[in-house]
């Protein structure tokens, strides 16, 4: 295994407690994982099985059956639109990505990544050359070629693609095919995440070259069990959609190392309550997504082993600044004050205290508490105060109707609907506190619950809604968000969904990822913490982990257990599992 790390290019954020879907980076909607982060937990919270690999005697096993549970439907495996959790999970045993990242968050040639060693970065920071094993292969045994990983960048670059992965790629001026197992990057300017970028999962051009762009969301590939050619150590064999979705390890897989599990089966639950009751009926083997309110009774359970760490996500509360999404083009949002407003009339520390049951940590900005791109108290801090709430309102021109008890401006009345993904019992119940608190100040919430593959498909992709609750898990340790917040990253081409505004933050997320130094860096985002904390896109709520539950067939020796600190890390080296 090889870890890279070039001082003054790979800056990386440890993710500390105390101190993300998805915010060091490019992220993920996180919509399927659902969880809670403290200050005081342990790999092991149940207190059993705490050699970490579910109380096994024996050696690793081959073959046999891991069940994991879910209560979202994937969307598509098609690495080049995959935005939501549900659809990366699957990704995890299908695609192989060109770099993995170790536990400690450093890129990584892994013997199952698609890299033979790590990259070769010039002096000047604007060229990054990177080898490919000369063995890898597609499910149906086409080499995996410098040809593959050229195709996939381009095509997340053509803005006509709709990639959400655009911001990772669009600054690269060029790419070259050095040979066939050899690419070289070439940067337009310095971009201090380009590292990260690596971590993707190429798709076939041999598959999918000759599809125009513009129709290569709806093509088959990516949904169709026959048509989608993969590369990892799994080949996907069924999708029974709402039910669940079945991997068969892969006969041909060219990795060094094997994977152990012979069948994944991937289940699709009502919610997350239902898929605990799973596991502990011993239905399923691996929840990934514990809502805290099921936390002691899964600790009870002798048999099952409770991890709880920090995550890397932090949820939310987005605005839609697009006026096409309300009755008669009002929108209620346009101003700062009525958003601050919003703001102090939430009881996030309820919020923490009776639904994350004292697991989440407030946060006021979208870095990390505690990590270096933490502005701590330059960002503005909004306290529970709905008497503060209701003057700010009432300077922004909002009157009370004394009739409805809702407030009104201009003929207006203050409703919106805010939406969330249906199942998800951490944000139903958050929900239900947002309506309650802004009913206090005369704001009525409807709360829509939605499923979640819809949910992305209609209205998170293409930036249609008044207001949502929802998480980043952020996929990699770097604190730039440019692709959520920049006015260059609206649907489809990124993940600013909120079709937010703010060219002063603009040119400072440029300037964040062109810095190299991380002083400097940290001073840039320390800056759009203050900024972003008063403007308020987003009502920043706390950030949360997910806690783990894994039956007692599952076993891994201690250097492959679960990373809850990395996106997708409840499978970290899901590789080297093995099930009784």
């Amino acid at each position: 295994m090889r870890s890279f790390w070039k001082k003054g290019l790979l800056l990386l954020i440890c993710v500390l407690l105390v101190g993300g879907v998805l915010a060091g980076c490019s992220g993920k909607s996180e919509g399927n994982n659902s969880g809670n982060n403290t200050a005081n937990t342990s790999n092991n919270g149940s207190g059993n099985n705490s050699s970490g690999d579910g109380g096994n005697t024996g050696g690793p096993v081959d073959g046999g059956t891991i069940t994991l549970a879910t209560f979202s439907d994937i969307v598509t495996v098609n690495p080049i639109f995959v935005n939501d959790t549900s659809s990366g999970d699957a990704m995890v045993f299908l695609m192989a990505k060109l770099y993995d990242l170790n536990r400690e968050g450093l890129v990584t040639a892994e013997p199952w990544s698609i890299a033979a060693e790590e990259p070769v970065i010039s002096e000047d920071g604007l060229t990054y050359t990177v080898k490919l094993k000369d063995y890898a292969k597609w499910s149906d045994g086409t080499p995996i070629t410098a040809d593959d990983i050229i195709y996939t960048v381009e095509t997340i670059m053509n803005p006509d693609t709709g990639s959400p992965a655009i911001a990772s790629f669009d600054k690269i001026e060029s790419i070259n095919r050095v040979d066939d197992h050899t690419v070289e990057f070439k940067l337009s300017d310095v971009y201090a995440p380009f590292i990260y970028s690596l971590t993707f999962e190429p798709v076939p051009a041999h598959v999918l070259k000759d599809v125009p762009v513009k129709e290569l969301q709806g093509h088959a590939y990516g949904t169709d069990v026959n048509v989608t050619v993969t590369s990892g150590p799994w080949v996907w064999k069924e999708w029974t959609q709402g039910q669940q979705l079945v991997f068969e390890r892969n006969p041909n897989y060219w990795g060094e190392v094997k994977p152990k599990i012979q069948t994944v089966v991937y289940k699709i639950y009502a919610d997350q309550n239902t898929e605990v009751q799973a596991l502990l009926r011993g239905d399923v083997d691996h929840v990934s997504a514990i809502p805290a309110t099921s936390n002691e009774v899964v600790k009870k359970d002798p048999n099952i082993t409770l991890i709880l760490e920090p995550g890397a996500s932090y949820e939310f509360v987005s605005f839609n600044f697009d006026d096409s999404n309300y009755p008669n083009g009002f929108n209620p949002f346009k101003s700062q004050k009525t958003r601050q407003a919003i703001a102090y009339a939430l009881d996030r520390e309820g919020m923490i205290e009776n639904v994350l049951k004292g697991t989440g940590i407030l946060m006021d900005s979208p870095f990390l508490p505690g990590t270096w791109a933490d502005p701590g108290d330059k960002a503005t801090h909004y306290d529970y105060n709905p008497e503060k709430a209701k003057q700010l309102l009432a300077e922004d021109g909002w009157v009370m109707n004394e009739k409805t008890g809702i407030l009104e401006k201009d003929g207006h009345p203050f409703s919106f609907e805010l939406q969330y993904n249906a199942g998800n019992s951490r944000r139903e119940q958050v929900s239900q506190v947002i309506q309650n608190n802004l009913a206090e100040v005369g704001i009525e919430v409807k709360t829509a619950g939605i499923d979640f593959s819809s949910w992305v498909e209609q209205n998170l992709n293409p930036g249609k809604y008044q207001t949502i609750l929802l998480g980043w898990s952020l996929s990699n340790p770097d604190p730039d968000q440019e692709s959520i917040f920049s006015s260059k990253y609206f649907p489809p081409d990124g993940q600013n969904m909120g079709w937010y505004v703010n060219e002063e933050l603009d040119k400072l997320w440029e300037q964040g990822y062109k810095t190299t130094d991380q002083d400097a860096r940290a001073a840039i985002y320390h800056k759009i913490g203050e900024i972003i904390s008063q403007d308020l896109p987003y009502v920043f709520l706390y950030r949360y982990g997910n806690a783990i539950g894994i039956g007692p067939r599952v076993h891994y020796a201690e250097e492959d257990a679960p990373e809850p600190t990395l996106a997708y890390g409840y499978f970290f080296h899901v590789i080297n599992w093995w099930v009784e």
